[in-house]
């Protein structure tokens, strides 16, 4: 075993993630976490995905540098996570995902508008094991996963119609810090799913308030 990986060699099952292909799709706030997280885990493939360029708003809330400024997401993403794992295979897309975008067994969802979500799901449900879609607004954050028969049957109902979304001030939409936790539920329940272990379909969690609610299909 590689001794990079081996304080958490029960945690995270070398021979099954070894069989993943991960897409991340978004590299924000919470899509740059989850790539960087899933390297330092041991993904063996790493597919990034996202049309958009660094801006100046991002370095706070985003983790990007000043050096990155103006560069695309994907490619700043794509040279930091090989900084942590030169054996990474990296792939990157520098466009919004499409139908006909290919994606790897596993999915992460971390885009800002639920019809995106709703074209994302429709499009790759079909083709993956897991799908997790991470969700955030200031500090509140909710991370929802489908890699069973319940849990992608439950799925749909969450993506509720475009008019229903909160819209809150643009001074109130995003924190780091919500940003990394979502970013750390979603690779628990990765680590879940590779371990056979029950998956929590529905998490939502409230920082300011201190709550956490886990739903059940």
């Amino acid at each position: 075993m590689d001794e990079r990986f081996s304080r958490q060699a029960d945690i995270v099952p070398r021979e099954r993630i070894l069989d993943c292909k991960a897409t991340v799709i978004g590299v924000g706030a919470i899509g740059r976490q989850v790539a960087i997280q899933l390297t330092a885990i041991g993904v063996p493939h790493l597919h990034l995905v996202d049309f958009d360029h660094v801006e100046i708003s991002n370095l706070a809330t985003q983790g990007y540098m000043q050096k990155d400024l103006e560069r695309p997401k994907v490619d700043v993403t794509a040279e930091f996570v090989r900084e942590i794992n030169y054996d990474l295979h990296v792939e990157v897309l520098l466009d919004r995902f499409k139908r006909s975008t290919p994606v790897g067994n596993c999915v992460f969802c971390c885009v800002d508008s639920i019809t995106t979500r709703r074209h994302i799901w429709d499009a790759v449900r079909d083709k993956v094991n897991f799908f997790c879609d991470g969700r955030m607004s200031a500090e509140v954050l909710r991370v929802i996963t489908a890699c069973d028969e319940k849990s992608r049957q439950y799925y749909p109902q969450t993506l509720f119609a475009a008019e229903q979304a909160h819209a809150g001030p643009c001074t109130a939409k995003t924190t780091i810090y919500c940003a990394n936790i979502a970013a750390g539920f979603m690779l628990a329940q990765f680590t879940k799913y590779l371990r056979m272990l029950p998956v929590d379909p529905d998490i939502q969690i409230n920082l300011l308030a201190s709550e956490i609610n886990v739903g059940v299909c």
